[in-house]
């Protein structure tokens, strides 16, 4: 009987110390963005899910510093987080309730597919539905008013619905959920919480009210 692969999910939040040997031996790790856990949360990475909307994926296409990371020149794939369509349909509504995000919808996703093309990496775009299911999700574990959910979670949902067989060992590091204000962190904890007690994934550490989200 064949055993399932360990995917190791990292976020930009704090790594305890020893745990860098236990992800760099996972068979698949995937960061974000400009993966400010690689170090101390060790130096592989397979998968760069990436932030393609708005400031942030302006900034990473924008120089050559995200390109040339050592990460990003290691990654074999590259994930945007964020349906442009979904997010050209919420640039109204955004305008009306919070006029400071007017480049929130701002779509890069066409550079980013570009850049993966080019350097004959794989990309893919996380399905606009996955989006939709950790919504509704959200939904049961009381969240505040908030405009989207993070992409670590974002990642997770889409991991455990189109990427982990049953057999696979989900694992989560560097996820403190603490961070951008319009993101639900203290209700995505709680379901990261219940997808854990449910044997969906685990944490490698238990995380500390100091650790910033993904």
């Amino acid at each position: 009987m064949s055993r399932g692969r360990t995917i190791m999910i990292v976020g930009n939040g704090d790594v305890p110390d020893g745990a860098s040997t236990v992800i760099d031996a996972a068979d698949l790790v995937v960061r974000f963005n400009d993966c400010r856990s690689v170090g101390s949360g060790g130096h592989r990475t397979d998968i760069v899910a990436v932030c393609n909307t708005g400031r942030p994926g302006l900034a990473m296409l924008g120089g050559g510093r995200w390109k040339t990371s050592a990460p990003v020149r290691q990654a074999r794939e590259f994930w945007c987080v964020r349906s442009g369509a979904k997010f050209a349909a919420m640039r109204a509504g955004l305008a009306e309730t919070h006029p400071d995000l007017d480049d929130f919808c701002d779509d890069y996703t066409v550079g980013f597919e570009s850049f993966s093309r080019s350097t004959k990496r794989g990309f893919r775009v996380v399905p606009a539905a996955v989006h939709d299911q950790v919504d509704h999700h959200l939904a049961g574990f009381s969240p505040d008013p908030y405009v989207v959910p993070s992409s670590g979670l974002i990642v997770i949902a889409d991991i455990l619905s189109n990427i982990a067989t049953g057999d696979d060992d989900v694992v989560l590091a560097g996820f403190g959920h603490i961070g951008w204000q319009w993101h639900p962190f203290p209700a995505e904890r709680r379901y990261v919480d219940a997808l854990a007690a449910g044997g969906r994934l685990r944490r490698l550490h238990s995380i500390s009210s100091s650790s910033q989200g993904a």
